[in-house]
C-alpha cells in the first residue's frame, strides 16, 4: 500500500482508539476521568455486601469440610465401637 494512503489511515486508526478509550465503559476498576466515570461497581455498598456474604459463606464451606476431615481423621486413627 503506498504510504501516502497507509499513513493518513494510520493516524486516523490512532485517533479513533484514543477517542473510543475515552468514551468506552470502564469495567470494575478505578474510577474514570470527570466527563466520563462512574462509581465502580464493586465499590457499591450493595456490591460490598454481596462480596462480604459471599466470603463468609465461603470460609463457612471450607471451615466446614475441614471439620469433617477432621472427623474422617480420628475416626480412622481411633475408631468408635
Amino acid at each position: 500500500m503506498l504510504d501516502r494512503f497507509y499513513l493518513p489511515l494510520l493516524a486516523l486508526g490512532a485517533a479513533a482508539a484514543i477517542a473510543l478509550a475515552l468514551v468506552w465503559p470502564q469495567g470494575l476498576g478505578d474510577r474514570s476521568p470527570a466527563p466520563f466515570g462512574h462509581e465502580p461497581v464493586q465499590r457499591t455498598a450493595a456490591a460490598q455486601a454481596a462480596m462480604r456474604r459471599e466470603t463468609e459463606a465461603a470460609q463457612r464451606r471450607v471451615d466446614q469440610a475441614r471439620e469433617a476431615v477432621r472427623n474422617i481423621q480420628n475416626q480412622a486413627i481411633a475408631p468408635s465401637q
